[in-house]
């Protein structure tokens, strides 16, 4: 789902001095919210929040009205001056101007993969996944062996075969999971990429889609649940296969055993997306319906504040810079992640030692050759995730510093 990563800037056109020859824009999306406008290009994404008087302003503009009788116009309509020359190099800096060379601007390239997302996000593939629900649902009635259980995972007695089962069937899943968002966003013609981030100690795949701020609300909410709806079909379709391999008496085969504990960490991902300040799937839906805009780096920013303020030193962070919506939620939601945060590292240390030690006291009483292993490589399986998340966190900090300014020497 959409992650508002920070991207390498491209190079911008400078701006054209202002005057009475009309400006030249490339194609720019106007999405109201409330009592603003969301605008910008949905080629490269780059979207800028505006109150509805600038919006009203760059609309002039971008209809062909040259920059001095928009000005005008805006003195007349709103009884305040605008110094038009610093609007319009604003919109230079943000990528909106193009060079004047007397063509159209050229329209958007075709979206990839749109008429496959529009078949599978259509009337008939919804009916498909409410039929595939429903018949995991009767399933599920009439054998109560196809809940989800943690005790499916334990298709075999070797630890390591599991971890090692389980981590190659979740990687394809997890990328179904964001396949899903890219294309309920290309259904709606917006371009996405896929990368690996870092979520405090998890490792994820992370789908972007900074186009999605430019299309209505009500379009938004689609993309945002698609993985998630996604999740649940494999969850159906991974019992329901299950359930038709059982052998003739009726216990699960072996495909369906390892079908089923494929299954359980899907489940358990699905409950992973309520940890959403993490940033996940259910963030992203909790921001829309809320109507804020950088929540999180909003957040992070009043706790920084807060903890300046204990220690009696300068706030790090100017509120003014924080939209009006996002500082209002983020006086409730800091708290909210702080204690989230809390919770999950908390999680971690009651969980990774148990393991570890397990594999320390089976090696100390020197077991088996294969037992031995079978712990060896089940601790790795379990802490290799936080190794990445830890080569990820240096990687993040090395680029902060790199984009960080430096003094200048005298």
């Amino acid at each position: 789902m959409p992650d508002r990563s920070a991207t390498t800037e491209p190079a911008r056109e400078s701006a054209p001095e202002a005057g009475a020859q009309p400006l030249a824009f490339h194609v720019l999306s106007f999405q109201p919210e409330g009592d603003e406008v969301t605008v910008g290009r949905l080629d490269d994404g780059e979207f800028v929040v505006l109150p509805a008087d600038g919006a009203a302003l760059l609309r002039r503009l971008y209809d062909g009205r040259p920059p001095s009788e928009a000005a005008d116009w805006y003195l007349a309509t709103y009884g305040e001056s605008v110094d038009i020359a610093d609007f319009v190099a604003d919109l230079g800096e943000l990528g909106f101007l193009r060079a004047r060379d007397g063509s159209a601007p050229a329209p958007p390239a075709p979206v990839r993969w749109m008429r496959l997302g529009r078949a599978v996000f259509s009337p008939f593939g919804a009916a498909a996944f409410l039929a595939l629900l429903a018949g995991w649902v009767i399933e599920m009635v009439r054998s109560p062996d196809l809940v989800p259980s943690y005790e499916h995972l334990f298709f075999t007695r070797y630890m390591s075969v599991i971890a090692v089962t389980l981590f190659a069937a979740q990687i394809p899943l997890i990328l179904f999971h964001e396949a899903a968002h890219a294309l309920a966003g290309r259904r709606l013609g917006l371009r996405s990429r896929l990368s690996i981030g870092r979520r405090l100690y998890f490792v994820v795949f992370q789908t972007t889609m900074d186009g999605l701020v430019a299309v209505p609300r009500r379009k938004r909410f689609l993309p945002i649940l698609a993985g998630m709806l996604t999740d649940l079909a494999v969850l159906a379709a991974l019992a329901l296969i299950a359930d038709a391999t059982r052998d003739t008496d009726g216990d699960f085969s072996t495909t369906g055993a390892v079908c089923l504990g494929i299954a359980y960490p899907v489940l358990l991902r699905l409950i992973w997306q309520g940890w959403f300040f993490l940033q996940t799937d259910v963030y992203y839906l909790a921001v829309t319906v809320l109507g804020c805009f950088n929540l999180q780096v909003t957040s992070k920013q009043l706790l920084a504040n807060r903890w300046s303020r204990v220690r009696r030193r300068p706030a790090r962070h100017d509120p003014q810079q924080w939209h009006p919506r996002d500082r209002a939620v983020a006086r409730w939601y800091s708290n909210v992640m702080l204690v989230g945060y809390g919770i999950a590292l908390a999680t971690l240390a009651l969980t990774l030692p148990p393991i570890a030690g397990r594999v320390i006291d089976n090696v100390a009483g020197g077991g088996s050759g294969g037992g031995l292993l079978d712990s060896v490589l089940f601790l790795l399986m379990a802490t290799g995730e936080l190794g990445v998340a830890c080569g990820l966190y240096l990687r993040e900090r090395r680029a902060r510093e790199q984009r960080a300014p430096t003094a200048p020497v005298t």
